[in-house]
């Protein structure tokens, strides 16, 4: 067992240090760069979709990492946006390490973007524990999967800086508790911003883009201080 747990702290480590080697490098071309994550089947391709779109509407320059794993489908789906899109594929790994998104920026000038958005690989256990030199992670929840997520699956919404509920048009038809909603991302995380969204009507697309700007930002300045002498 100790030796597991030797090999997994090794893991994290270097997962650790190639992350603080991306941050900076984000930081250093003044990209925003956003970690979404959540269980399979929250909506999270179709509002990174619309997201992206509303980005472009914006002015913004936006791209997005799509962690799957088998298939390209969901890159597919999202160039639609107009955006670029890189696909990785894990195959079978059930979640994106810092090695991952740093061999596939190959060929992006990333200070052309304003925002990269990496979705992650549908699950709400192994993406906690890794860093990807983000600036924010979102956590999303939609209304189809019942209101305990949060406090089942406690540290991915613990590691969360915004918490994201989808598929809002919903809520009725599926007789979504929006207040037990609320108090199972409060026990958990009682400080991250919830924002309540649907790709289908808009709603809430502006207000995650200004979050995620306004969180590298924040970001950037803390990682400025920290490095001062």
């Amino acid at each position: 067992m100790s030796r597991i747990l030797d090999l997994k702290k090794g893991i994290l480590a270097k997962n650790d240090t190639l992350a603080a080697t991306l941050r900076q490098t984000f930081d250093e071309a003044g990209v925003a760069v956003s970690n979404w994550v959540s269980s399979p089947g929250t909506g999270k391709t179709a509002l990174l979709e619309a997201s992206l779109g509303r980005a472009r509407d914006r002015g913004l320059t936006v791209a997005a990492l799509v962690g799957d794993c088998a298939t390209d489908n969901d890159a597919q789906r999202l160039a639609r946006s107009g955006a670029p899109v890189r696909q990785i594929v894990t195959e079978g790994m059930c979640h994106l390490e810092a090695d991952m998104i740093a061999g596939h920026l190959t060929g992006w000038d990333i200070s052309d973007l304003d925002l990269l958005i990496i979705e992650n690989v549908g699950n709400l256990v192994c993406p906690s524990g890794f860093d990807l030199g983000e600036d924010t992670r979102v956590a999303l929840l939609s209304v189809t999967e019942g209101e305990d997520k949060p406090v089942k699956y406690p540290h991915i919404f613990q590691s969360a800086d915004v918490v994201v509920v989808t598929k809002t048009d919903l809520a009725t038809a599926v007789e979504w508790n929006r207040e037990a909603a609320f108090a199972a991302v409060r026990a958990t995380n009682p400080n991250a911003p919830v924002i309540e969204t649907s790709a289908r009507t808009g709603a809430g697309l502006d207000e995650i883009l200004d979050h995620l700007l306004a969180g590298a930002a924040a970001a950037a300045k803390q990682f400025t201080t920290q490095e001062a002498p």
